[in-house]
């Protein structure tokens, strides 16, 4: 159990909240009057104000200063896995997202050269809307038993990024993986490249949790395709047999599949695999690889027993 401390919003982006006492959660928006509201996955920002005591003692701070929405006693987010569901009277909030990248405009690092909230902050958006107040009890709810995986989308291409060539491949995979049952999170366009691909890599499996990550593009000869160095340079596991088993199955198809260069590997709990560039390929390997995956999946994340035959 724990208590809100404060409620605090900002009108326009890039500016301190303040502390405004109460506030409306508003469903799929986040706080009415504040500007980080929205239809995306960071809708309210929590931080615990045990956190804000410890910073404290070095540096005074109102609430608000970190950019944080809500102040709650009582509760280390930290350490809840995302998915946590937490009641506010009539209001439920689901934790989507642990730490942030703190940009180098942030108000509070700029004033005392350090900020909590890319280490202690998480995210959350609202479930059921209703009135909070300073004051008001937040619970933690119990677990959803067998929730549906949650999963990304990334396609690599710098054609696409730019807007020159429509994706196809991420459509395709997306409505594969809803009709195996999975929960999209996030699907996202990215150009050829490394660091941007290896960001967000790290921020889809760590701070979002992703059960699964499945990235189209960029795993062939051409000198941009470098998909595969920047899943292997993230990965905390090796998990080969997967892209192994595609290149195999390909190859019954079409000889060119040797060409392939896609790794697969794990990130914590996450499974990262690559798949090819174009529609037609995506299909096929799907199709070959999507029944074994969720079992996979469940071992990682310690949800299913072990996999030995009698």
């Amino acid at each position: 159990m724990g208590k809100i401390l404060a409620v605090c919003i900002s009108e326009k982006k890039g500016t301190i909240k303040k502390n405004v006492g109460v506030g409306y959660l508003k469903e799929e928006f986040g706080i009415l009057n504040d500007a980080h509201g929205g239809k995306w996955h960071r809708q309210v920002s929590l931080l615990s104000g045990e956190k804000i005591e410890e910073f404290r003692k070095k540096v005074w701070v109102e609430y608000g200063a970190f950019g944080e929405n809500l102040v709650v006693e009582g509760f280390d987010f930290r350490q809840l896995p995302v998915g946590s569901r937490f009641a506010v009277g009539e209001s439920v909030l689901e934790m989507t997202q642990i730490g942030k990248e703190c940009h180098n405009d942030c108000v509070i690092k700029q004033q005392t050269g350090e900020c909590i909230m890319p280490r202690e902050g998480v995210f959350a958006r609202v479930i059921h809307g209703g009135e909070i107040h300073v004051g008001d009890e937040m619970r933690l709810l119990p677990p959803i038993e067998n929730p549906p995986l949650r999963a990304a989308v990334i396609t690599l291409s710098d054609k696409g990024s730019r807007g020159e060539r429509e994706d196809q491949s991420g459509p395709v995979i997306v409505e594969m993986l809803k009709e195996a049952g999975y929960q999209i999170e996030e699907t996202l366009l990215l150009p050829d490249g490394m660091q941007p691909l290896k960001n967000n890599l790290i921020r889809l499996a760590d701070g979002r949790q992703m059960d699964l990550i499945l990235t189209t593009g960029g795993t062939g000869f051409a000198p941009t395709d470098v998909t595969p160095e920047a899943t292997l340079a993230v990965a905390t596991r090796n998990a080969p047999g997967i892209a192994e088993a595609m290149r195999a199955y390909s190859l019954t198809i079409t000889p060119r599949a040797m060409l392939s260069r896609a790794a697969s590997v794990l990130r914590g709990k996450t499974l990262i695999v690559n798949l090819p560039g174009s529609p037609k390929a995506v299909k096929e390997s799907l199709e070959y690889i999507l029944p074994t995956l969720k079992h996979g999946i469940l071992l990682a994340n310690g949800r299913d027993g072990e996999c030995a035959r009698k």
